[in-house]
């Protein structure tokens, strides 16, 4: 029954699930880069600071499907990146778990930037009117 009641709706669910997480990505960076709702900024050409640079392109990339695999592939590195070196940190003790690192966001983007990397845009994005 909800195959049939939510099917259709496939498309136009990915659309919305691509470039709210895009934007909610990219707002990241906004806040890494410009100090946007916080005191501290990364020095221009550290490790945080490319970090930053990565989650607003890649962001707004991905929320407007633009280069979208790409984007969403680097973006899924950078939270495997971040969550291996700033949450986990290789410990297999307490830390071991994402619930105890506070990981579980680079975790879970690092996933869904894979998963998008493997599907593309889809219908509502540049790549597509691109390639019509």
């Amino acid at each position: 029954m909800l195959e049939r009641t939510l099917g259709p709706y496939r498309d136009h669910s990915y659309a919305v699930l691509r470039a709210i997480s895009g934007l909610m990505f990219a707002f990241h960076g906004v806040q890494k880069i410009f100090g946007v709702l916080g005191d501290k900024t990364p020095a221009v050409g550290s490790q945080l600071w490319f970090g930053g640079v990565i989650e607003l392109v890649c962001g707004f990339a991905i929320a407007f499907g633009l280069f979208t695999r790409w984007a969403a592939f680097l973006a899924s590195g950078t939270m495997a990146v971040a969550y291996v070196q700033f949450h986990w940190k290789l410990d297999f003790g307490k830390r071991f778990f994402p619930a105890i690192n506070h990981g579980e966001l680079a975790l879970v983007y690092a996933f869904l930037w894979l998963f998008i990397a493997c599907a593309g845009a889809g219908r509502w994005s540049i790549d597509h009117s691109r390639q019509s």
